[in-house]
């Protein structure tokens, strides 16, 4: 019999690099396209995602740990702004201003003045000034919530990771259009870029804040 991912990677990957002192909660591209039957990118773990993720929200506010949200949304004709990924994933072209899929998903919304960074692509630091931001203010622990983790959350956990954060993805707040890709990145994420954590370790976390 073959040996496990899990006994293959033991010894070598999973170091577990913990909660820093001052973390910051990163929600990422909750956008309805994803929680509406019968859209293309409708995603099933999407949806149990958002409802576990205003837990992580309720908990980040009451601590007074930054929140911050994404979107993405194409302004340009024939969103020429998406550059090559657009052309390799045409689907992503519902996301564009005046679509109500590219509307953030009831229970998440952005709260008055939290911040809302508008991407084009993948990764939340790619192309935007987020990682500036939270290196002025300090922040040293990236909490990540959001869609898709195949998608956008594991290109913000690797950027995350390689912008200098600690970077914490919470299991239950994630989600995918299918297992499959969805457990292989958090694998993978958890191996090699930063914990994936359990809802409650995350509120546990939190908790020490407020």
């Amino acid at each position: 019999m073959s040996e496990s991912a899990s006994d293959n990677y033991r010894g070598v990957w999973g170091h577990r690099i913990g909660f820093g002192a001052r973390p910051a909660v990163l929600m990422i591209d909750f956008m309805k396209a994803y929680t509406t039957e019968g859209a293309p990118l409708f995603a099933p773990g999407v949806v149990a995602a958002v409802a576990q993720a205003p837990r992580l929200l309720e908990a980040a506010r009451a601590a007074s740990v930054p929140v911050i949200h994404t979107n993405i949304l194409y302004h340009a004709p024939n969103c020429a702004d998406g550059g090559v990924w657009v052309k390799k994933a045409p689907v992503m072209t519902a996301m564009v201003p005046g679509n109500p899929l590219a509307e953030f998903c009831e229970g998440v919304e952005p709260a008055p003045g939290e911040p809302v960074f508008t991407k084009q692509y993948a990764s939340a630091f790619f192309g935007t000034s987020l990682g500036s931001m939270l290196h002025v203010q300090g922040v040293d622990t990236v909490i990540l919530a959001g869609c898709s983790t195949s998608g956008c959350v594991r290109a913000s956990a690797v950027d995350a990771c390689q912008n200098g954060f600690r970077t914490i993805v919470v299991r239950d707040c994630v989600g995918d259009r299918h297992d499959g890709p969805h457990e292989a990145n958090l694998f993978d994420i958890d191996s090699k870029y930063g914990d994936v954590v359990t809802l409650d370790e995350a509120l546990q976390a939190l908790g020490r804040r407020a």
